[in-house]
């Protein structure tokens, strides 16, 4: 087997346990069936993971940042900050539609974290992740933009947090899409009239 730098391993690690947790869930995978869905040795988990808490938590992180990715490309001035906004939540409905399964898991991981004994701070590192994901998000805007908010990043960050969350849940059970594209027009409006200023900065595409 050729040698990899253990980041590189531990990246190639993690997503074979996101594969694997999507199908089986949460509880039934085992660091075991891991390691063959990745092509590796048990030993070589072992040494890129010293617990099933450090592996979870590169999950966690993992799964926010396939999402965090797409957004802030996608947040790249547009001729009104309403529609750079809503590109940026369109992105990320984009991976949700894609990837329902993925989704759900970060569900089942919150439950999974807060049930078991010596794991529950990774549930409330997960959502502190969310938070500072739309922290960076919002902050990216400002500086693109040249703008300033009328309530502090953190409070909205938390507000877009708690809104998204629930509203992918919403969409795994019910599957409404119209539904979905409805409230981030919404979520949208609210942003962009969260603006201290109309005045605006950025440039159509093209």
């Amino acid at each position: 087997m050729a040698r990899m730098p253990s980041a590189v391993r531990r990246r190639q690690l993690t997503e074979a346990a996101i594969r694997a947790m999507t199908r089986d869930g949460v509880a039934r995978t085992t660091t075991r069936s891991i390691a063959a869905e990745a092509g590796v040795s048990l030993s070589v988990f072992h040494y890129c993971f010293d617990s099933k808490q450090a592996l979870v938590e590169a999950v966690i992180t993992t799964i926010t940042d396939h999402s965090v990715t797409l957004v802030r490309e996608a947040i790249r001035p547009r001729a009104t900050l309403r529609e750079t906004v809503r590109a940026g939540f369109q992105a990320y409905w984009d991976h949700v539609a894609a990837n329902p399964a993925e989704h759900m898991l970060t569900y089942e991981l919150t439950q999974y974290a807060l049930r078991r004994p010596g794991f529950e701070h990774l549930a409330r590192r997960q959502y502190e992740l969310y938070e500072a994901a739309y922290t960076e998000l919002l902050g990216q805007l400002r500086r693109d933009a040249g703008f300033e908010l009328r309530v502090p990043d953190g409070v909205l960050a938390r507000y877009l947090a708690a809104t998204t969350d629930g509203l992918t849940l919403n969409f795994l059970v019910l599957g409404d899409q119209g539904a979905a594209a409805e409230i981030l027009d919404m979520i949208a409006d609210h942003v962009a009239g969260l603006a201290r200023t109309q005045e605006w900065t950025g440039r159509p595409e093209g």
